[in-house]
């Protein structure tokens, strides 16, 4: 399908899409928003009938690993960000960066998207039942959820990222980086991995 799949849950060591290990942790972050920019577009390819090779029936295989990227590594991701991102942002920050008024922003959107998410989720898991079809309504719901996801990772990539880089030190990387492979080992030995 093309949608990174949890190549960073399936080890404890975050991997990159091309399956190399990520050794700093903003490039783990950076390659989930690729991802999550690739997922939006399946979505989109759902909503409009025209996801799957131009067809209206959803291949069960691309509509499972968008369920799993939905229910299961977006919310890692955002763990990621606002128990480690964030924090260590708000520590590091200059006056100047007003990376309060930022995080403030999208910690606010993360709590709007997640009831967005279950949402979606709900439509999509809809999909999978034999002859099902999707509503007006369901269709809003994806492009809507789609499109505020766009917005909020232009807002990351533009802004939070680039800051970041600048602000994080050597021993904050690497302090996020063991955070977050404790996040996925937890995942991995099946705390979250059993209520899939």
């Amino acid at each position: 399908m093309g949608i990174y799949t949890l190549s960073f849950l399936d080890s404890c060591v975050p991997l990159r899409s091309d399956g190399k290990p990520i050794e700093n942790p903003l490039d783990c972050i950076a390659d989930h928003h690729l991802a999550e920019r690739q997922v939006c577009a399946e979505i989109d390819g759902i909503a409009h009938g025209d996801g799957y090779g131009g067809g209206n029936a959803v291949d069960s295989e691309n509509l499972a690993d968008v369920i799993r990227f939905l229910s299961v590594e977006l919310p890692i991701h955002l763990q990621d960000e606002a128990e480690d991102l964030f924090p260590t942002l708000r520590a590091r920050c200059e006056p100047e960066d007003e990376i309060d008024r930022i995080i403030d922003r999208l910690s606010a959107e993360h709590a709007h998207s997640g009831t967005e998410r279950e949402t979606v989720l709900s439509v999509l898991r809809g999909q999978q039942r034999p002859g099902a079809e999707l509503s007006d309504a369901d269709r809003a719901a994806l492009t809507d959820f789609a499109a505020h996801a766009r917005r909020h990772l232009i807002f990351e990539n533009a802004i939070v990222m680039p800051i970041a880089r600048v602000r994080l030190s050597s021993a904050d990387l690497a302090r996020m980086r063991q955070r977050m492979m404790r996040r996925r080992q937890r995942y991995w030995i099946g705390e979250g991995r059993d209520a899939e």
